[in-house]
């Protein structure tokens, strides 16, 4: 591990009313310890999770649209609101790593193409493979080991069978390579890597849980078990 912890500076801090601090989750921090190689965020939309994850990446100096510390290009509305107000502890500091957003993983493969270096990326257009392709093709080849890669919502890309690919690079990476991982997820199936840290943002404050104890396990689990009264309780409701 490279990254250690995450520390809101309060005393930065002028208002609690106004954005990103009037996010429950993020005005209730003072320090996040990270404990494992493999840390995931997880919490409903609007919990904070991308926000501090958005915040970390831009403390790292990376494209907070997506990208490494070599990544310039122009994206609107790509600063982060709370990189200014948090601190990050290291031991080792690492300068390599990437931040993915798949939000605007568009904008990114675009700057890839405009600036030549599909070589680092297979060779081929990431713009020419599907979605899912071009997720895995950087995962592929442009990580490596001693890193620390951000990732907000890689599933948003993946099908099933895509996102246990990524499990397959995820664990090589942390066992081999030495990396570091910080992923924002709502999938059960990321989710279940083993011995990872899952956070939870929910509730209004930011807490550690069990894989079991996520909304995305118990809801899939249910659903999965259980669809055809799930289903004719939800239409029953929509009807009501």
């Amino acid at each position: 591990m490279f990254l250690k912890e995450i520390r809101l500076l309060r005393e930065n801090i002028e208002s609690y009313e106004a954005y990103p601090f009037s996010i429950p989750a993020i005005r209730s921090l003072d320090h996040l310890d990270l404990k494992s190689r493999v840390t995931f965020f997880v919490g409903e939309n609007g919990s904070g999770k991308s926000t501090l994850l958005e915040a970390v990446a831009d403390m790292c100096g990376f494209h907070t649209a997506g990208g490494g510390r070599n990544n310039t290009y122009d994206v609107h509305a790509a600063a982060s609101d709370l990189g200014d107000y948090i601190r990050l502890s290291w031991m080792p500091k690492v300068s390599r790593g990437f931040f993915l957003r798949a939000e605007s993983f568009y904008n990114f493969a675009t700057h890839i193409e405009e600036v030549g270096a599909l070589g680092g990326y297979g060779g081929r257009s990431l713009h020419k493979q599907s979605h899912g392709e071009s997720f895995l093709s950087l995962f592929t080849n442009r990580f490596q080991g001693k890193a620390v890669y951000l990732l907000d919502e890689p599933e948003a890309a993946l099908s099933p069978q895509h996102q246990l690919s990524f499990l397959k690079i995820l664990h090589d990476l942390e066992t081999e390579g030495d990396s570091q991982f910080l992923i924002a997820t709502h999938s059960p199936i990321l989710l279940g890597y083993p011995n990872a840290d899952i956070l939870s943002f929910d509730g209004g404050k930011i807490e550690r849980i069990s894989y079991e104890e996520t909304d995305h396990y118990q809801i899939t689990r249910a659903f999965l078990e259980k669809k055809e009264r799930i289903l004719d309780e939800l239409f029953r409701e929509e009807e009501g």
